[in-house]
C-alpha cells in the first residue's frame, strides 16, 4: 500500500464491510495512548528525542503485519503537502493535531484499519476502527495489537495510577471509546437537545465527525469516554454500550414517529435534497453534509431505493476541501471548491443509477 493509493480511494478498505447497526451506527473506534517508559513525552521533547521515537517505528514496523492489519506504511507527515495532510484528517487516518506536530509519523495499516500516531500528544496513539456497532471486538481487536506493540516497547506505566499521558484526562486506561452515530430523526425532532447534557452527565462527550471542536454535519456524532481513570476499559466500553443501544432505540423511535405523524413533510425534505444534489450547480460543504443525511435518512426507511449506504459514506469524504482539492490538484477557493463539489455530488449519483 502506497500514500498514493490512501489518498486516492474515499472509502477504507474496512468501510465497504457492513457491521451491526450500520444504518445508525456508522463505525466504532477505540483509541489507545502509550508513551515510551524511559523517554521524554512529545510536548516538551526536543527535535533528536522525536526523532529517535521515529526512527524506531520505521526500523521496527514499517511494513510488518500483524493479523489482518498488513503491510504497514509509515507516513512521515513532515513531508506530506497540505492537502495531503487534510485528506489524510478526513479519512481519520490521523489527528489534526499531528499535522502540526514535530518529527511526526502515521502507521497506517493496508486496510486503513489500524493507524498508529507518532508523536501527537503521547508517543503511540494508536487508532483501530470497525463498521458499524462492535464496541467488544474493537476492543479485543485493540488489546491484541497493543500487546503486539508491547513486545518490543516498555510502557510508561504506573502501578497505582495506570498507563501515563501528556494529558491527565488519558491517564489511567489511556484509552478513548467511541461511535461515529448518524442521529438525523433525533435532531429533526429536536430530542437531541435533551439527549447531549443526559450524555454529559455520565461521564461521555458528544462532538461533531471530526473530533473535539469539530461540529456535527450532517447530523453525524461522535460519542466518547471523558474520563480513563478510575475504571476499566472493559467498564468504560459496557457504559458506553449502554448510552448507543439507547441512542439506537430513540432514533429508532424517532424516524417510526416521524413516518407515521409527517410522512408527507418528511418525504418532501428527502426528495428535495436528493434532487438538490442531483442538479446543484454550486454546494457549501454544510448543505452537502445536510442533503447527504436526508438522502441517506430515505434510503433506511425505503423511501429512496436503488442507491447504496456505500455511495453516501464515500461523498461524505469525498466532498470534504482537501478531497476536492486532490481530485483538482490544485489549491481551491471556498467558491471553486463549491462548484467543484456539486460537480462530483451529480457526477457520482449519475453513476449509481
Amino acid at each position: 500500500m502506497s500514500l498514493e493509493q490512501f489518498m486516492n480511494d474515499a472509502i477504507s478498505p474496512w468501510m465497504r464491510e457492513t457491521g451491526p447497526e450500520n444504518d445508525i451506527v456508522l463505525s466504532t473506534r477505540i483509541r489507545l495512548a502509550r508513551n515510551f517508559q524511559d523517554e521524554i513525552f512529545p510536548i516538551i521533547a526536543d527535535e533528536k528525542d522525536l526523532m529517535k521515537i521515529n526512527h524506531f517505528f520505521k526500523q521496527n514496523y514499517e511494513h510488518a503485519s500483524f493479523r489482518q492489519y498488513e503491510d504497514l506504511e509509515l507516513i512521515d507527515i513532515h513531508h506530506l503537502s497540505h492537502i495531503e495532510k487534510r485528506v489524510l484528517v478526513e479519512k481519520h487516518l490521523i489527528s489534526p493535531y499531528l499535522t502540526k506536530a514535530r518529527s511526526a509519523a502515521a502507521l497506517v495499516s493496508k486496510n486503513e484499519q489500524v493507524s498508529v500516531m507518532i508523536n501527537e500528544e503521547d508517543h503511540i496513539r494508536v487508532q483501530l476502527y470497525f463498521p458499524g456497532f462492535q464496541l467488544t471486538t474493537a476492543l479485543k481487536e485493540a488489546f491484541l495489537f497493543d500487546d503486539w506493540l508491547e513486545e518490543n516497547i516498555d510502557y510508561a506505566f504506573d502501578e497505582e495510577k495506570g498507563y501515563l499521558t501528556s494529558c491527565p484526562t488519558n491517564v489511567g486506561t489511556g484509552m478513548r471509546a467511541s461511535v461515529m452515530i448518524h442521529l438525523p430523526a433525533l435532531v429533526l425532532t429536536k430530542r437531541i437537545n435533551r439527549m447531549i447534557p443526559a450524555i454529559n452527565q455520565l461521564g461521555f462527550v458528544v462532538r461533531g465527525i471530526y473530533g473535539e471542536g469539530s461540529e456535527a454535519l450532517g447530523n453525524i456524532f461522535q460519542i466518547s469516554n471523558q474520563m480513563t481513570l478510575g475504571k476499566s476499559e472493559e467498564d468504560i466500553v459496557q457504559d458506553l454500550q449502554s448510552i448507543v443501544v439507547k441512542l439506537v432505540e430513540q432514533e429508532r423511535d424517532a424516524r417510526e414517529r416521524l413516518v407515521q405523524h409527517s410522512s408527507i413533510r418528511l418525504e418532501n425534505q428527502i426528495f428535495r435534497s436528493f434532487g438538490i444534489l442531483q442538479h446543484s450547480r454550486i454546494m457549501e460543504s454544510s448543505e452537502a453534509a445536510t442533503r447527504i443525511s436526508n438522502v441517506r435518512l430515505g434510503i433506511d426507511l425505503g423511501i429512496i431505493e436503488n442507491i447504496s449506504h456505500r455511495i453516501l459514506n464515500e461523498l461524505m469524504v469525498l466532498t470534504q476541501p482537501g478531497f476536492l482539492q486532490h481530485y483538482a490538484n490544485k489549491i481551491l477557493t471556498a467558491s471553486e471548491r463549491d462548484i467543484l463539489r456539486a460537480t462530483l455530488i451529480r457526477e457520482r449519483l449519475t453513476l449509481e443509477q
